[in-house]
C-alpha cells in the first residue's frame, strides 16, 4: 500500500466513495493502493488519534521499531505505547510482529501499513457549533 488516508465525513459521503470505487472496478481502472479509514466526527479522530499517537506513528513511518525503543525514543512508559500500538493496529494504521530476541525473550515490531499517512477532517457547520474552542 502506498498512502493511508485517515479522514472525516458523514455516511453519504463514505458510500459515495465506495460506488466511485465499483465504478473504477467495474471499468477496468486501476485503483492507488490507498486504504481510507472514515470518522464521522472530527472530534473522536483527533481523540484516536492524539498527538502522542501521531507521534508514534511518525516514529514507525520512518523505520519499524520495538515497543522497548519506541518507549525510549517517545520518553512513555511501556504499557502505554504498547496499549496504543494495540488501538492502532485495531484501526489498521500499523502492524506488529511478536519475534523471538535470544536471551531477552520477546520482541515485539511496530511497522506503518504504508509510508504516507494523511490526516483530513472537514468541518461543516453543524459540527463547528458542537465543538469547545
Amino acid at each position: 500500500m502506498t498512502k493511508q488516508i485517515v479522514r472525516t465525513g458523514d455516511v453519504a459521503e463514505f458510500f459515495e466513495r465506495a460506488r466511485s470505487a465499483a465504478r473504477r472496478a467495474d471499468q477496468g481502472g486501476k485503483f492507488e493502493g490507498t486504504t481510507t479509514l472514515s470518522f464521522e466526527d472530527p472530534q473522536r479522530m483527533f481523540n484516536v488519534l492524539s498527538s502522542a499517537r501521531r507521534r508514534l506513528m511518525a516514529e514507525v513511518i520512518r523505520e519499524p521499531r520495538t515497543i522497548s525503543e519506541l518507549s525510549s525514543s517517545l520518553h512513555r512508559n511501556r504499557s502505554a505505547i504498547s496499549k496504543d500500538v494495540c488501538l492502532l493496529e485495531s484501526m489498521g494504521l500499523v502492524t506488529s510482529q511478536r519475534l523471538a530476541n535470544p536471551g531477552h525473550g520477546i520482541q515485539k515490531i511496530v511497522r506503518s501499513v504504508a509510508p504516507r499517512i494523511e490526516m483530513v477532517a472537514v468541518l461543516r457547520e453543524t459540527e463547528i457549533t458542537n465543538i469547545p474552542f
